[in-house]
């Protein structure tokens, strides 16, 4: 099992105010790093109950092995599992699911010792970003109320008041979640970047980063 390290906070400094371009950025990949397993499939499993839920994974799983085998891609992979799962949901209905899902079973599946890193970097006035493949439909409500400044999300598609399954962004995965923190700050590059992940789909994000954790462990400084 892979241990975690364990940071104490040290103590607060004032923050700088929003806009005013602070010096270091804080970026966080969620699933396995932030939380202990993929939330995108507790969300599904919890909120759609098992028997839909696997019937989904069956009607997906296609999709599924072909992205395994790499002879798809992830973005549309994760579409067919979305279609048919969360497809055709009312929005109002899933966004009500993510609230729920937010304040009583997430704070379950969370590593407390990056609660602890993720508040050591706030005490210390740096700007802090969730970057998920996961959907924003629940984790933007988790990252506002744990105080990110942003969450770069794979956003999903509502049309006629319902969630299509389809992807209204890319997948936020790999490459993507570098193009969309160039995004997220412009020109207003950070003059130090910390980067956490724990997969092959957070590496870009890990090298383009001055201090890179894999893990819970550092795993390089840029210089």
């Amino acid at each position: 099992m892979t241990q975690f390290v364990d940071l104490a906070v040290r103590t607060p400094v004032q923050a700088e105010p929003d806009g005013l371009g602070p010096a270091v950025v804080a970026a966080f990949d969620f699933d396995g790093t932030i939380s202990t397993c993929d939330s995108l499939q507790c969300f599904l499993r919890s909120k759609l109950g098992r028997r839909r839920f696997g019937w989904g994974i069956l009607r997906a799983l296609p999709w599924l092995i072909a992205c395994a085998a790499r002879l798809t891609d992830r973005h549309t992979a994760k579409e067919q599992l979305l279609r048919a799962t969360l497809g055709g949901t009312p929005a109002a209905l899933a966004e009500n699911w993510a609230a729920q899902f937010v304040d009583a079973e997430l704070p379950r599946l969370l590593r407390p010792e990056m609660l602890v890193r993720l508040a050591w970097h706030q005490a210390q006035g740096h700007r802090t970003v969730l970057v998920s493949a996961s959907p924003s439909l629940y984790l933007r409500l988790w990252a506002q109320k744990m105080g990110f400044q942003a969450a770069l999300c794979t956003e999903l598609e509502i049309v006629d008041g319902c969630y299509t399954g389809r992807l209204a962004s890319r997948n936020c995965w790999g490459p993507e979640k570098v193009r969309r923190l160039d995004a997220w700050w412009q020109q207003d590059v950070p003059a130090k970047l910390y980067a956490y992940g724990d997969s092959r789909g957070d590496a870009e994000m890990l090298a383009r980063a001055d201090v890179a954790w894999y893990r819970g462990v550092e795993q390089s400084t840029r210089t």
